[in-house]
């Protein structure tokens, strides 16, 4: 390869390397951003429903205690109540009592409706055998139904989650008496959601499928979490106006904790890059800036607040030091 070959290439390379430089790693471009304000939340579930007993009787078998996630139709605990025992026994005693005499009315029908038709036997004697089978049918029949009730509430003697959620309390304990319709678990349903509580003069602002942004530490999470709002409440009380919305990674332990969200309170024109592209020394906070004709340059800049979105999770805004159209570097 000659001089002027060497030279060519080497001229070459260098306008290549200077575009590439020229172009940079990310243009900055104002955007909208919401004008977030903080606020606290706090984690709730949908529905807290009570798990109730549906006979009396003593506790026997309460098998969950707080904290513990069931389903739906799980057995939580058994309540036991001896006389439905011995009320079953005393049911069969008369079902059978009733039966034998079901059958000797039917036999005292037949033998009166034998005679009827021969003229040996009154009228009045056949119409005294049918109505005697009829109300020991209907005896019977009554002695059923009533042990069938029996069995039903002996069936009914186990109590059931309502549904999928966590235990939240457990108001009894093993041998304590309980009346039909007391509480022994209560279950907060497992989809839990953030209620929030804001200044009424955000209620302007606040819309249905707005963005949500909360700190991912508050709850283990290295990254921001994001939710969006499901309800506006139309009732503003004290000056507070109530919000629902929901959130991935909210957990599905914790009642009642509270973390702070970031709220839209309107929209802005910002400078927001990521994070990345900023490097701190001494204090102050640098980017790189690409030159038109030239390396690159640190500058200084002045760091805003986070801006973290779904497009840009590291988005940090910029107060000063870089204009829209400027070329950076990552460092």
């Amino acid at each position: 390869m000659t001089k002027l070959q060497l030279s060519l290439l080497a001229l070459l390379l260098a306008l290549t390397t200077g575009a590439a430089q020229a172009a940079g790693d990310f243009t900055v471009q104002p955007s909208q951003v919401a004008d977030e304000k903080p606020v606290f939340a706090t984690v709730e579930s949908r529905n807290v429903v009570p798990a109730r007993t549906r006979i009396g009787g003593t506790v026997d078998q309460l098998v969950v205690k707080q904290g513990d996630h069931v389903t739906k139709g799980q057995v939580i605990a058994v309540v036991t109540d001896p006389k439905l025992a011995l009320q079953i026994k005393t049911l069969d005693a008369e079902i059978a009592g009733a039966q034998s005499l079901l059958a000797q009315t039917q036999t005292d029908f037949g033998r009166a409706q034998t005679l009827a038709k021969t003229g040996a036997g009154s009228i009045a004697t056949l119409d005294a055998a049918t109505t005697a089978a009829r109300v020991a049918q209907s005896t019977l029949a009554t002695r059923l139904s009533q042990r069938d009730v029996a069995r039903q509430q002996l069936a009914e003697s186990e109590v059931l989650a309502p549904t999928d959620g966590r235990v939240l309390e457990v108001p009894a304990i093993d041998g304590a008496v309980v009346l039909p319709g007391d509480t022994l678990a209560t279950v907060a349903e497992q989809n839990y959601r953030l209620r929030l509580s804001l200044p009424e003069r955000h209620a302007q602002f606040i819309r249905v499928d707005d963005v949500i942004r909360f700190d991912g530490q508050e709850l283990g999470e290295t990254a921001p979490g994001f939710g969006h709002v499901t309800l506006i409440y139309p009732q503003i009380q004290d000056g507070r106006v109530r919000v629902d919305a929901t959130a991935a990674g909210i957990g599905d332990y914790f009642v009642g904790e509270r973390i702070r969200v970031w709220v839209s309170a309107g929209n802005r024109t910002a400078v927001v890059i990521p994070s990345s592209y900023v490097t701190e020394r001494f204090g102050l906070d640098y980017v790189r800036l690409q030159q038109k004709d030239g390396p690159p340059i640190e500058i200084p800049v002045q760091r805003g607040r986070s801006t973290p979105s779904t497009a840009m999770p590291d988005g940090l805004e910029i107060l000063s030091g870089i204009n829209a159209g400027d070329a950076l570097v990552q460092p």
